[in-house]
């Protein structure tokens, strides 16, 4: 139980995500427009959690995706998403901020 907790919140084993976008993973943030506006990882796609299901076929399932927000609250609940409606490689990369520091 708790491991599935980690692993939703993107607390599991590590992930090196600079390796993942080299190879051509999509960053995912599902943060609403205003906010991305704001600020956002260059490259990344911004469709806003509460839309997610409708925009679906915006993504590959067999991409890999790393989601991300302003804290990691909604990028996980984004996988969640995302691994129910058949993704297979998605992870929780957090608060965009600090997953920009982990891909340079």
């Amino acid at each position: 139980m708790i491991n599935t907790i980690k692993n939703l919140l993107g607390l599991g084993p590590k992930v090196d995500y600079a390796e993942l976008v080299k190879q051509g993973a999509v960053i995912l943030d599902v943060r609403s427009k205003g906010e991305y506006q704001g600020g956002h990882i260059k490259g990344s796609i911004n469709i806003p959690v509460d839309s997610l299901n409708n925009n679906l076929s915006k993504l590959k399932k067999d991409n890999p995706i790393i989601t991300c927000c302003a804290s990691g609250m909604r990028s996980a609940s984004a996988k969640s998403i995302l691994k129910s409606n058949g993704f297979t490689e998605v992870h929780n990369g957090g608060g965009w901020s600090s997953l920009q520091n982990k891909i340079r």
